[in-house]
């Protein structure tokens, strides 16, 4: 049986072709930036400068700093890109990033990371002011040359002192209003610095075969269970006192956001205690219940330094 061809249907042709092949080498290249981890940084940033203008900043200084800011930590994940490309394919975790899969040459997103941490810096530069700028640029510097050269492979302490680069959003946020560096500024800056290894440690624990193919030397794969739950518990204690830092007569911040810290908090605490307790009692630890939720902690925190600011 023979049937007629649809005048009317479209044939992929070479046009058709080329452009599939752009849209997939532009998804390789914003890949590179991890841009899920960038929407997390940006989420502290906004409410950074809503607190130090206690009000709502010009749409144009916030627009201008979530560029800058975005193309900061896009060139820093682009580089650690780079650099790691050789465990990224060892790894089941990363193994589909454009690097391990080759759909990215490694020259190209080596010169893609800089010319990102370029134009941020001259970005922030012109359109907020040099302080932002030398900040961003110093936030790629840490990330990649800190922790992701120096400190991951050598030191399972490689995520809290590395993980200071992902604290550099609320000081980038906060002097692009102010032109300073301020005392909330610094009191939001630690919150999230002792935030990052109850957040990344748990990840590790549900990766650490990963880790460990690759040796990687995270808590989890150096030290017991018992081990990294009981730094869990004590960094949440760290970070939840943290955050009640910026709260009148400390800092600026009213009772809508003092209420929220101490009500986010204790349900981190409690997240962090049952880990450990599934650890001390035998179980499944869970980890990635902590891991989802401290991302909600963290959206939510931020969210009620904003709204108490504006109200």
């Amino acid at each position: 049986m023979t049937t007629l061809a649809d005048p009317t249907a479209r044939t992929a042709g070479p046009a058709t072709g080329r452009a599939a092949s752009v849209r997939a080498t532009v998804g390789a290249y914003v890949a590179l930036t991890k841009p899920r981890i960038i929407e997390l940084l940006l989420v502290t940033t906004v409410p950074a400068m809503v607190l130090a203008e206690q009000g709502m900043p010009s749409l144009g200084l916030v627009a201008a700093t979530l560029v800058g800011g975005s193309l900061a930590a896009g060139s820093a994940n682009a580089l650690n890109c780079y650099y790691d490309r050789d465990i990224d394919v060892v790894m089941h975790r990363t193994s589909r990033r454009p690097l391990a899969q080759r759909t990215v040459e490694p020259f190209n997103a080596l010169v893609f990371g800089l010319v990102l941490g370029v134009l941020s810096f001259v970005g922030l530069w012109v359109t907020t002011n040099a302080l932002s700028a030398v900040l961003a640029v110093a936030a790629i510097a840490f990330y990649v040359l800190v922790y992701t050269m120096l400190l991951k492979r050598r030191t399972s302490q490689n995520i809290v002192w590395g993980g200071a680069a992902g604290c550099m959003p609320v000081l980038i946020g906060w002097s692009a209003v102010t032109g300073t560096v301020g005392w909330p500024a610094v009191a939001l800056f630690l919150v999230i610095f002792f935030w990052t290894p109850p957040h990344f440690w748990a990840l590790a624990m549900r990766f650490r075969d990963d880790y460990a193919a690759a040796s990687v030397p995270m808590l989890p794969v150096v030290a017991t269970p018992a081990l990294v739950a009981s730094r869990i518990v004590a960094y949440s204690w760290a970070m939840v006192v943290t955050s009640l830092l910026i709260v009148a007569p400390l800092g600026p911040a009213g009772a809508v956001y003092a209420v929220s810290a101490v009500l986010l908090g204790g349900a981190f605490l409690r997240e962090a205690h049952l880990l450990q307790r599934r650890v001390r009692a035998g179980a499944d630890a869970a980890p990635m219940r902590l891991f989802h939720w401290s991302i909600t902690y963290l959206a939510l925190l931020f969210l009620a330094v904003a709204v108490d600011a504006l109200l």
